[in-house]
């Protein structure tokens, strides 16, 4: 992420200062009047104070570059970093502004401990759902002990990237795709090995067992070589998020959008170590995709789209997404849905698409757990609600199911469901 515009490097003011500066002249003006030596003495020190303490700072330009990164487990988030400047021996006076998303819990003060070339900064924060939020790029400013002067710092600093997936998503990786599209290049074969159909050759692993290993093919080469068969190769899947407003309002949409947007994230992250290729797709008015890749790169592009997706204010037609991947992605395609199924508007994509020839699997992210948490009742009225909520989603996505298979998300935290769905062939197969 790029850095931030360049902070202005002139002395900037605290409210403490400004009351100083208020109280001397007020106590001036009322020696002048008086012609009283006493309050022209204490008023005096007053004027003087911030603009003494602001003399101590390092002087211009003022130059401090921030490395920071992000970790922990779950809910925990751990962003920690440190300040490195010149002026190692005001090290113990930097401070650092940071904007925290409203998506992490915490202080927005850290801890600080000296360091030989500035300054070390912690943060702890909690998120209590996955997220992938950004932080942007924080201001670096000198104050003195008095809190009176603060002078920001010109310097390299990044926004960061905050990320957290439910950890089972990895378990992803262990999911065999089927193979949709032939790669570039490739040529079928009629050849059937006891993995499938015979793909070509490569150099043995150390985990191939010995009835894999092509011994004619390793005489001749010098070194050993393996059997490829189709089943060992990639697999190819389009991860197709909604982000049309429903029936559930604008703040329970958001909040289902960012758990969303985080377990994609992961799942797309699980597949590419897989080897496979990964596409991507959002749809609100209209559809914006990346085409299907693999490698590193492919996650940095997911990564980006994914950041830019906001809820969208104009809703498109469900026709118009199935029409549109067409254009980015052919038929046969598995796509992964995510979609709250909340009405008819987001549901009815879903035979649209499997008209169009893509067998699709939806990941529905539950908004009653979402919806008791902003609204609390008597445990009784509670109760009452959550039964007339549990009624009413299972009604939305039995009708679904007569096109494809929904896995309902209802702890954001895992997704042992989609897990022990995918690791089904059968189950996946859809007329």
């Amino acid at each position: 992420m790029s850095s931030g515009p360049r902070p202005p490097t002139g002395i900037r003011w605290t409210p403490r200062a400004w009351l100083l500066l208020g109280a001397g002249t007020v106590l001036l003006l009322v020696a002048i009047a008086l012609r009283d030596p006493v309050a022209a003495f204490v008023g005096l020190p007053l004027l003087i104070a911030p603009i003494a303490v602001a003399m101590t700072g390092p002087p211009p330009p003022f130059r401090a570059d921030v490395a920071w990164s992000a970790d922990g487990a779950e809910t925990e988030v751990r962003v920690s970093g440190r300040i490195r400047t010149a002026a190692a021996s005001r090290g113990s006076e930097l401070r650092l502004l940071v904007h925290r998303p409203g998506e992490l819990l915490g202080p927005d003060t850290p801890e600080y401990a000296p360091a030989p070339d500035g300054t070390d900064f912690t943060f702890r924060w909690t998120s209590p759902w996955p997220t992938v939020s950004v932080v942007p790029a924080p201001t670096v400013v000198w104050q003195d002990p008095l809190g009176l002067a603060q002078r920001p710092s010109a310097g390299d600093r990044e926004s960061l990237v905050v990320e957290r997936s439910p950890p089972d998503a990895m378990r992803l990786g262990t999911v065999r795709l089927e193979r949709t599209l032939p790669l570039p290049g490739e040529t079928r074969s009629h050849r059937i090995g006891p993995s499938g159909e015979f793909f070509g050759i490569r150099d043995a692993q150390p985990t191939d067992p010995p009835r894999r290993i092509n011994w004619l093919a390793s005489a001749r080469a010098g070194r050993p070589l393996a059997n490829e068969y189709e089943l060992d190769r990639t697999g190819d899947v389009v991860l197709l998020l909604d982000t049309r407003p429903t029936r559930l309002g604008a703040i329970v949409d958001e909040r289902l959008l960012g758990v969303s947007r985080a377990a994609l994230l992961g799942v797309a992250e699980a597949f590419l170590r897989a080897k496979d290729r990964v596409g991507f797709a959002a749809f609100d008015e209209f559809l914006h995709a990346v085409p299907l890749a693999g490698g590193r790169h492919q996650r940095i592009r997911i990564q980006q789209a994914v950041l830019a997706t906001r809820r969208a204010t104009l809703p498109g037609p469900s026709e118009r997404c199935a029409v549109s991947l067409g254009r980015y992605f052919p038929p046969g395609i598995t796509v992964l849905l995510v979609s709250s199924l909340a009405d008819e508007s987001t549901a009815e994509v879903v035979p649209h698409l499997t008209r169009r020839g893509y067998p699709v699997v939806v990941l529905s992210p539950s908004p009653l757990g979402v919806e008791s948490a902003l609204i609390p009742l008597d445990p009784e009225d509670d109760r009452l609600a959550a039964r007339i909520d549990r009624i009413d989603r299972r009604s939305s996505i039995a009708k679904t199911w007569m096109y494809a298979p929904v896995v309902d998300w209802d702890d954001f935290w895992t997704l042992a469901g989609l897990v022990r769905f995918l690791q089904q062939p059968r189950r996946r197969r859809v007329a």
